[in-house]
Parts: structure tokens; sequence; C-alpha cells
């Protein structure tokens, strides 16, 4: 063979090889990339996972926690049973929602079931891994809670679930409470929203004002309050 093609035939051979290596090296980073992505994906699910794991579990448990609350503590916290149970009977623990009273208002009388209500309202979980105050689902307010910034919602008394119902009909104008709603007098063991299944539901509430039936409130301007 002629010193040329000697030389050819090397060029040929090292070019190949030079291809077979990148190719082996695109490959590697290939994989690699993706093995990063499915592991983040992964961990991520982990991370979701922990942070609703034994839900149900923990949720029965919280609740149950309160009534040590109860116990503890002063007239500011009460036990209110569902306006749906019969009232004659002590019922089961899930039969009630448990209230601490945040702020006393100078109202002297409660919404009817019928009645219009205008709240003012901050809505959270329990406290979870991400969450260490309860994931916050819903909310009319920003930050610390205040009369001269907080938006406003109207609506029926009877237009909420059943645990958020029973509290505003024994609250009186200018109350604000605490509110802690068993899941069964809430969204029960189906998921809404943001809301997992199970969910004990935490509800800071303010209630501004109430008026008869299908009342039609003047517009709120919370700045010149």
């Amino acid at each position: 063979m002629k010193s040329e093609e000697f030389a050819t035939a090397v060029g040929v051979v090292l070019r190949t090889r030079m291809r077979n290596v990148v190719r082996m090296l695109l490959c590697a980073a290939f994989f690699t990339l993706h093995s990063s992505l499915f592991t983040s994906c992964s961990e991520s699910d982990d991370e979701d996972a922990d942070e609703y794991a034994n839900w149900k579990v923990r949720n029965d448990a919280y609740f149950l926690s309160l009534e040590d609350s109860l116990k503890r503590t002063d007239a500011n916290w009460k036990k209110i049973k569902s306006y749906t149970k019969d009232a004659t009977t002590v019922g089961s623990n899930t039969d009630y929602i448990y209230v601490k009273e945040l702020q006393q208002g100078t109202g002297t009388q409660s919404p009817l079931f019928t009645d219009s209500v205008r709240l003012s309202y901050r809505g959270r979980l329990i406290p979870s891994v991400t969450y260490p105050e309860g994931y916050v689902f819903d909310q009319t307010y920003i930050g610390d809670y205040s009369i001269r910034t907080t938006a406003v919602t109207d609506n029926l008394a009877s237009g909420f679930i059943t645990g958020f119902t029973t509290a505003l009909i024994h609250m009186h104008q200018g109350d604000r409470w605490r509110i802690f709603i068993p899941y069964q007098l809430g969204y029960g063991t189906s998921a809404s929203g943001s809301i997992p299944a199970y969910s004990t539901l935490i509800f800071d509430v303010q209630l501004i004002d109430f008026l008869p039936e299908k009342g039609a409130f003047a517009p709120w301007s919370s700045r010149q309050r």
C-alpha cells in the first residue's frame, strides 16, 4: 500500500472512531439529563406525598385534640353542634365545630339561615410539612387582618358548607372567630379544588353585617372605614 493510501485509510478509521466516541458522549449526556429529570419528578412526587401522607389520620387526630383546647382554656373557646344534627342528643365529636373567639362584636342578634351575610375570611388547612401554619386555600385579605384593607364576600348564610353556616348563625355583628370544621361538616371524603379529601378546615371569619333574605348591601369600600 502506498503511503498516501495508508494515510487515507488511517484518517477514515480515526474519523469513524471519533464519531463513535461523540455518539457515546451524547448518549451518556442524554441519559444523564433524563435520569436527573426522572429523579427530580420522583423527588417532587415524594414531597407531595409527604405533604398529605396519612392525611385522614392526621386530620382526625388534630380535630380530636381540639377538645383539650376547649377544656384547658377560658370562655373564648366554644363547641357548637351542627344545625343539621339532632339537638336533643350528644352525638359524636364530629357533629360539632370548635370556635375560638378572636374579637367580640357589638351586635346582639345572629343571622337567620335565610339571611344575607357580609364576611371577610381566610381559610386554611391544618399544619403540614411545607405550610407550618396551614396551607391557605382562600381568603379576602393578604397579610395581617385589617378591616380597612380587607375585601368582603356577600352571600346567603345558607350558601356555605355545613360547618361554616353553623358558625354564622351563632355569630353577632362584628364578631371575629377562628372556626375549626371537621371534614364531616366540610367537604367530606372528596377533594374540592386545592383542598384534599378528609381535610379539617380552619377559618378566621368576621361577620361584618347581615340583612334579611336577599337584602342588598351598600357597596363596600374598606379603605373608607
